[in-house]
Parts: structure tokens; C-alpha cells; sequence
């Protein structure tokens, strides 16, 4: 799946002009926890976040009004350019002052995979989808679930045999480092039997994971042990 099939293309914008505010109003009357800020021309030129309102001095959460929960020492090691900067996210009355500015975007055939990673890696909620420069959607962590949760059992092979489940497992095994042999895997009517030695608990689970992932599965039992300790002597 890509972008454009999961992408919200209806995009709530913002301007740089707008006040925090209002910005505040657009987010919360439309229960959606950020957008973009886009210029005349229609381009996205940063995105504006509940992150980004966090700290305000009219609601009393700025870093002056809990200046006795802040520690004198991060205050003296921040610099200058940084303590102004914080002040202007905590007083500024427009968008364009409180927005991030850099904006992390994707075209419409990028795949969901790469804007999972995207999305994990820089820690943000949602990515601008982009076509020649002008803005034709969003993806959001919820799309990415509501794609997931829209995917019908049905669709997914189903392994019918005990052979055709035995290679799916060792297929699934075979990419991973914490995989074992085919002989450790022996199905039977439908029940998988693993056995292995592992190092850890994460190692057991993950085996386990990768056969009751394969559809046709009835069940799975564990036979994997730990390695044994020696008392010491």
C-alpha cells in the first residue's frame, strides 16, 4: 500500500498569519492534533502541533510560571539563542512564530513501510503528502491503523497443508538471526511444535510469533528451554 491509498485528502491548514488561538480553536473543534501552516502560493511551509502549544503563558504552563519545577542548572547550561526561542514559543500571538518550521513530506506512491520508519525515526504523527509541490493529503499514525484494522482476514494466504505451514514458518525464520533450523519445526494437523534453545525470553516469544503468524496455524505448542546454568563451584 502507499500513501495515496491510506492519505486523509480533505487537509485542515493553517496560515502564518493566523493567531494561536485560533490555530488552538481549529485544532480542538476538529479533534486532530496538528496540520500544516501553508503560504499564499499553497505551500507548506511548516506544521503546527498540540506539541508546539504545549507551553503557554496564558494558560500557565510556561517555563516562568513553573519556574520552581525547572532546574537552575538546565536554565544556566541553555543557550541564549535557546532560552529567546523558548520564550517566543511560549509568547508569540501568531502561527509563524510557534510553528516547526522544518517540514518532512512524501510524494503519493511512497510505500506505508517508509512512512512508518519516517515516522518513527523523527518522532512525529503525521507527514504532508506532496504532488509537484502542492499538497494533496496527509498521513497520520491513525491512518496507518485505520489501513491496518481495514485489512480483511480473507485477503491473507492461508497455508492449507502442514507442508505449505512448515515452509511458511521456516521462510518467515529464515530472515532473522535469532532463527532456527527447519528440523526445529514440525507441524502436525495444523500444530506447529517448536523446540529450540534460546538466550532470552524476547528470543522464545519471537518464535512463537512467527508461526502463529502464518494463517492456517491452529495452534502452537512451545518446547523451547533455556540454556542450563551450572551452579558455581
Amino acid at each position: 500500500m502507499r500513501a495515496l491509498d491510506v492519505m486523509t485528502p480533505s487537509v485542515l491548514v493553517a496560515i502564518p498569519e493566523m493567531t494561536v488561538q485560533a490555530a488552538a480553536k481549529l485544532l480542538a473543534e476538529n479533534h486532530i492534533s496538528g496540520m500544516p501552516v501553508v503560504d499564499t502560493a499553497g505551500q507548506v511551509i511548516g506544521m503546527i502541533s498540540e506539541g508546539d502549544l504545549l507551553h503557554r503563558t496564558e494558560i500557565d504552563t510556561d517555563a516562568e510560571a513553573n519556574g520552581q519545577r525547572r532546574s537552575w542548572w538546565l536554565d544556566f547550561l541553555a543557550s541564549t539563542r535557546e532560552l529567546a526561542s523558548t520564550y517566543v514559543k511560549e509568547h508569540a500571538r501568531t502561527v509563524r512564530d510557534v510553528m516547526s518550521g522544518t517540514v518532512v513530506s512524501v510524494a503519493e506512491d511512497t510505500p506505508l513501510a517508509e512512512i512508518a520508519n519516517l515516522l518513527e525515526r523523527r518522532r512525529i504523527k503525521r507527514v504532508p503528502v506532496m504532488r509537484d509541490g502542492k499538497l494533496v493529503g496527509i498521513v497520520s499514525r491513525s491512518n496507518l491503523i485505520r489501513a491496518l484494522a481495514s485489512v480483511p482476514a480473507d485477503a491473507l494466504p492461508v497455508a492449507s497443508s502442514d507442508q505449505q505451514i512448515h515452509d511458511a514458518i521456516v521462510r518467515e525464520l529464515s530472515n532473522h538471526r535469532w532463527a532456527q533450523p527447519s528440523q526445529n519445526v514440525i507441524v502436525k494437523e495444523g500444530i506447529v511444535h517448536l523446540w529450540a534453545v534460546v538466550q532470552s525470553e524476547e528470543e522464545r516469544r519471537a518464535i512463537c510469533v512467527a508461526a502463529e503468524s502464518v494463517y492456517g496455524v491452529k495452534g502452537v505448542k512451545s518446547h523451547i528451554e533455556f540454556p542450563m546454568t551450572l551452579p558455581a563451584m
